[in-house]
C-alpha cells in the first residue's frame, strides 16, 4: 500500500464528507492505493456514523473509536499502531489541511528520502492573538532547545516513513514533538514543506490557551527524558554533589573562621548565629536528596522493561 492517511477527530461531522471525498479525489488522480484511518477521539456529535457511512461507501475508509476523549496524541498513537502505508500522511479534520498537498509530500518521503516532512504554514488564517504569536514563540523556543530547524512544529500536515510511526510511541502531548521523538529514535533526516493552510470552514476551534502551558511542560519533560532518561544519576548525581560540596565547604570555613578568631582572641560569631550557615545546610541536605533521587532512578531505570530499547535501521545476518 502506498499511502495511509491518518485523520484524529474530535466533534468533526460536518467537515468529515467533504475531507474524505477530497482525499479520494487526490489519491484517484495520481493512482495511489491507500487507506484513511479516522480516529474518533470520543467526539459528542455524530461523527462516528458519519465514519460508519463513509466505511459503507468506501472500504478504503477505516475507523477507531475512542470511549472518551484522550487527546490527539492518543489519537495518533492508536493510528500508528495498525497503519499500513509505507507513507503516511497525518492532517487534521477541520479542512485547514489541504489534501492536494499529498503527492508532494509523498514525493518527498520516497524520491528525496526523508524520514520526515512536517508541514510550515507560513500564511496563516488563525486568529493572531490567540494562536499566531504564541505559536511563533513556541516554535522558536523548541527550534532552540531540539536543534531540529523546523518553523512549524504543530503543523498537523505531515508525512513519515513507515519506519518512523512504528519505532515511536506519542503520549501526553507530546503529538507537538513528533519531530523530536522521530530524532531521538535516529531519523535525522527531517524536512519540511510549506503547505496551505484554510480558514476553518465548520465548527470552532477545540484547543485553549492552556496548551501552550501544556505544551513547554511537555517540551522539558522530553527533553530531560532524552538525555537523562536512562542515566537519571548523571544530573542529579551532579548536582546532589555540588550542592553537597558548596554546602560543606561552606559550613567547614565558617567553623575554621570561628577557631581561628577564638585562637587569636579576636571577636567572633557563633556559627549557628549567622545565616550563612543555614544556608550551606540547606545546600547541603538538597545535595543530598538529589543525590539519592538520582540513586533510586538509576535502579528503577536498570530494572525497566524497556531499559535496553533501542532501534536497528538495517540487519544483515
Amino acid at each position: 500500500m502506498d499511502i495511509s492517511v491518518v485523520v484524529p477527530l474530535y466533534n468533526e461531522e460536518e467537515s468529515l464528507p467533504e475531507l474524505v471525498a477530497w482525499i479520494e479525489r487526490v489519491m484517484q488522480e495520481n493512482s495511489f492505493s491507500y487507506e484513511i484511518v479516522m480516529v474518533d477521539d470520543g467526539s459528542t456529535d455524530r461523527s462516528w456514523n458519519v465514519i460508519e457511512e463513509l466505511r459503507a461507501k468506501n472500504p478504503c475508509v477505516k475507523g477507531i473509536k475512542f470511549r472518551r476523549n484522550y487527546g490527539k496524541s492518543a489519537a495518533l498513537n492508536a493510528a500508528f499502531e495498525v497503519v499500513q502505508g509505507n507513507v503516511v500522511i497525518t492532517m487534521d479534520a477541520d479542512l485547514q489541511d489541504s489534501p492536494d498537498e499529498i503527492p508532494e509530500l509523498y514525493r518527498m518521503i520516497t524520491e528525496d528520502h526523508y524520514d520526515l516532512v512536517s508541514g510550515w504554514k507560513k500564511v496563516r488564517y488563525d486568529s493572531k492573538l490567540a494562536k499566531n504569536i504564541p505559536s511563533k514563540f513556541f516554535n522558536w523556543t523548541t527550534r532552540r532547545m531540539s536543534k531540529i530547524q523546523l518553523h512549524d512544529f504543530n503543523c498537523g500536515l505531515k508525512a513519515y516513513n513507515i519506519d518512523v510511526v512504528k519505532s515511536i510511541e506519542v503520549y501526553g502531548e507530546m503529538h507537538r514533538y513528533i519531530p523530536v521523538l522521530a530524532k531521538q529514535a535516529g531519523f535525522t533526516n527531517i524536512g519540511e514543506k510549506v503547505v496551505h493552510h484554510q480558514k476553518r470552514k465548520y465548527g470552532v476551534t477545540k484547543f485553549g490557551w492552556n496548551r501552550f502551558i501544556n505544551g513547554y511542560l511537555d517540551l522539558i519533560t522530553i527533553m530531560f527524558v532524552s538525555r537523562f532518561g536512562k542515566k537519571p544519576m548523571h544530573f542529579f548525581g551532579l548536582w546532589g554533589t555540588l550542592f553537597f560540596l558548596v554546602g560543606g565547604i561552606t559550613t567547614l570555613w565558617l567553623i575554621i573562621k570561628k577557631l581561628v578568631c577564638l585562637y587569636g582572641g579576636m571577636p567572633f560569631r557563633q556559627v549557628t548565629d549567622q545565616p550563612l550557615f543555614y544556608i550551606a545546610m540547606l545546600g547541603m541536605i538538597m545535595g543530598l536528596q538529589m543525590f539519592l533521587s538520582g540513586f533510586l532512578g538509576e535502579m528503577i531505570s536498570r530494572s525497566s522493561a524497556d531499559r535496553n530499547k533501542y532501534f536497528i535501521s538495517k540487519k544483515m545476518l
